[in-house]
């Protein structure tokens, strides 16, 4: 076996990189073409979820496979290989076959327990099957993992220690109040029409919404999901679809949002939402103000203004700003007739410093001991705090220092309660994470669910879980060490049986006046002496074979019966495509 896996999951890379190295459909295919055309691959199949991007190939080399790899993966993502190597995984032969175990059982989700991974195998292996890049090894492999993967999910209770990610999600949007509850009556916005999307859509249907409105670019499948939602016998929601560029006029009176396209650029922008937010949040809603770091519109240049525009602008400044203090200060709170730059400067100084300080409230900027000072900064009228200093003063003169103040806890701003719930479950994003900042909005995106499910209780039946992977790997790996010493134990037959046939013909070149009911009872002796000879030895060496290390018995036995090795290879290639017929039709049975 020579499986390996390269990729990059939710717990290897951060968001941001996942959403840089996402694939879309045709980046996909592309990806497991050109890596079968590469030297080390002959077969390659690749998962691509919300959260994670693994390449499996079957590989002859090891190093060179994981270089392969690795380079093709930043080229089709777009990402540069030296920024991408570091958040890569690497797993190989046994190590690789329990990883995608795992991952069909839920236990590599973001939500453990998930069971949505099992569709997205399943799809991956079918978009390998189409372009002839999974052979014997990928389509044994995933159709074991989807095996694996509902055994798991029958036998445990694996579904209580999680959810969906739609699930999931709307347990974060609701903050812990029921779904149920908190869904039941609202109107739902539903952008795009994927598989995500759909189960997003019937999550909501029966957490008891009113409206669910399918917004999709190609409008036929979001009337077909509407249709399969109003028609449903479990819920009595009503459901209707919308081309995309309705989505602005939606979202104005939509209660809950969740976005699951395939697009590469954002689909809700902050300005979109904070558009559709105005008028339904208590108070004014303000206008979205962009990231820190951008360059304000309001932003103007005072600086060839002139004297009297400086003199205006310290006049209207007010009384507690800390411009030009030659002192590093805090924003402390002001109290009631008492400066906040006078209270926060003069804490802790000692007598001279406090003139200091004087001098410069009353005379504009100088020069302080440790040349902290800023010039040509007047500020405040000296009459405003010289009542108050000249008190500080006199305390400093007895008490010898003035105690420092604590600084006040910072206060939190209260937020308005939220109007619209948005959930982004795409990747790269849909909704603008500047979303985040607006008042009435609550956003809850891959990110914000990653570290949700840090948290997340993990339940007894896991460790049930990890057991029946443990052992279906191993069982894997001992059949597949099996499968691997069949072509040659079948040549070995063959050669046995062409034995046999050359030397009855001999026989009756010998005895010519032979019967045929001797011929034949003679045949059947001869093969039945060969076949208890190499009865023992082949069911032995397929046993020793199946355990790990056992590849090697294949070429003892080569080498001992000097079997030819294109009679092995045409029986693998037999093999092959009887693999390769019963694949297909299962193909077609699936399709029917």
């Amino acid at each position: 076996m020579s499986l390996l896996v390269v990729g990059l999951s939710h717990r290897s890379a951060p968001v941001s990189v996942l959403e840089r190295a996402a694939l879309a459909m045709d980046a996909r295919a592309k990806l497991i073409q050109d890596t079968v055309a590469a030297e080390p691959a002959t077969e390659a199949a690749v998962l691509a979820t919300c959260n994670r991007i693994e390449l499996y190939a079957d590989v002859d080399k090891f190093h060179a496979g994981v270089a392969e790899l690795s380079t093709l993966l930043a080229q089709h993502s777009g990402v540069g290989l030296d920024e991408l190597t570091p958040y890569l995984y690497v797993h190989y032969e046994d190590r690789a076959v329990h990883h995608l175990f795992s991952v069909a059982c839920g236990l590599d989700s973001m939500v453990v327990g998930e069971g949505q991974i099992l569709g997205q195998i399943k799809n991956s292996l079918a978009a390998a099957q189409e372009r002839h890049t999974a052979g014997r090894l990928l389509n044994d492999l995933f159709q074991q993992a989807l095996r694996v993967g509902k055994r798991a999910h029958s036998e445990t209770d694996i579904d209580r220690a999680g959810q969906s990610l739609v699930t999931f999600g709307l347990e974060q949007l609701s903050s812990g109040t029921p779904v149920e509850t908190w869904a039941k009556g609202k109107r739902a916005l539903v952008i795009g029409a994927g598989s995500m999307s759909s189960l997003a859509a019937a999550t909501l249907a029966r957490a008891g919404v009113s409206e669910i409105v399918i917004a999709n670019r190609t409008m036929e499948r979001a009337e077909r999901l509407a249709q399969i939602l109003t028609e449903a016998d479990d819920t009595d929601v009503l459901a209707r679809a919308v081309p995309m560029e309705m989505v602005p006029d939606e979202l104005t009176r939509a209660d809950v949002a969740v976005s699951c396209t395939g697009a590469t650029g954002l689909v809700l922008t902050a300005q979109t939402v904070a558009t559709a937010l105005e008028g339904r949040v208590d108070g004014a809603v303000p206008p979205f103000v962009p990231a820190p770091g951008a360059t304000s519109a309001r932003t103007t240049d005072t600086s060839a203004a002139g004297p009297r525009a400086a003199d205006a602008r310290t006049a209207d400044r007010p009384a507690g700003t800390e411009d030009d203090c030659p002192l590093d200060l805090s924003a402390v709170q002001g109290t009631a007739g008492f400066s906040v730059l006078g209270e926060a400067a003069v804490a802790g100084m000692a007598t001279a410093e406090l003139e200091q300080h004087a001098a410069w409230v009353d005379k504009g900027a100088e020069e302080p001991r440790g040349g902290r000072a800023t010039a040509g900064a007047a500020v405040l009228d000296p009459e405003a705090d010289a009542d108050v200093i000249t008190a500080l003063v006199a305390t400093v003169a007895t008490t010898g220092r003035i105690p420092e103040r604590r600084r006040p806890e910072p206060v939190e701003i209260p937020r308005p309660a939220p109007v619209l719930a948005l959930l982004d479950l795409a990747m790269p994003r849909d909704i603008d994470a500047a979303v985040h900042r607006l008042p009435g909005a609550r956003l809850v995106d891959i990110e914000s669910l990653a570290e949700a499910s840090a948290d997340a209780p993990m339940a007894a039946d896991v460790d049930r879980v990890r057991r029946i992977v443990s052992d279906e790997v191993a069982a894997f790996g001992a059949a597949l060490r099996a499968a691997h010493i069949t072509p040659t134990v079948v040549a070995l037959r063959t050669m046995a049986a062409d034995v046999v046939a050359g030397e009855i013909a001999r026989l009756e070149g010998r005895l010519p006046g032979l019967d045929a009911k001797h011929r034949a009872e003679i045949t059947q002796t001869v093969r039945r002496v060969v076949d208890k000879l190499l009865h023992a030895p082949t069911v032995r060496i397929k046993q020793l074979a199946a355990e790990p290390g056992g590849a090697g018995y294949a070429d003892a036995l080569r080498t001992l019966f000097d079997l030819a090795p294109e009679t092995i290879d045409s029986v693998t290639r037999a093999e092959d495509t009887e693999n390769d017929t019963t694949t297909e039709n299962a193909k077609n049975r699936g399709r029917a």
